[in-house]
């Protein structure tokens, strides 16, 4: 796995050109059955790739955290939402709470995640491929790609099954 995850970014970027132009036909033009097809990829994709093997998306990058998030984590971590904020959270730049740094401090050594019955909301649905309306969510797949090879596989089979390859 960590052969595929040190390639992955540098795949990405050469796929990136092509990637925007699908992206934008797709937008244009989505298929009849787009949701279908996507759910079929995206289950097919994590027949074979098992997100306890990677834990990329939790090495790299962070999730956003809504109130509610916050307020449900912190109250299984027996905390205040205040102290949670300000033990592991900070304001972005686009005033939305994200981790402090990353990896994620709830990633364990085994990847697993100590609080996964309550994780993020953004972490519950990450990568967001077997999403509905999947056309519309180009620019979070685009960001995803280079991090998630789930979500370079499930591209690269779309193009395909799209005739755009």
């Amino acid at each position: 796995m960590q052969e595929i995850l040190n390639s992955l970014p540098s795949k990405a970027k050469e796929k990136e050109k092509e990637n925007k132009r699908f992206f934008q036909q797709l937008k244009k033009k989505p298929p009849k059955k787009l949701d279908s097809i996507m759910q079929e990829l995206h289950d097919e994709a994590f027949e074979r790739i098992d997100c306890l093997t990677c834990a990329n998306c939790c090495k790299t990058t962070g999730p956003l955290f809504t109130r509610k998030d916050i307020d449900r984590i912190a109250k299984f971590l027996r905390m205040k939402p205040a102290d949670f904020e300000d033990t592991y959270l900070r304001i972005d730049e686009d005033n939305d709470w994200v981790l402090q740094q990353v990896p994620c401090a709830f990633l364990a050594a085994d990847n697993t995640c100590i609080i996964y019955e309550v994780r993020p909301k953004a972490c519950a649905e990450f990568p967001h491929t077997d999403r509905k309306k999947f056309h519309q969510i180009s620019k979070i797949t685009m960001n995803n790609i280079p991090v998630c090879p789930a979500v370079f596989s499930i591209v690269e089979k779309m193009k395909q099954h799209a005739g755009l390859k």
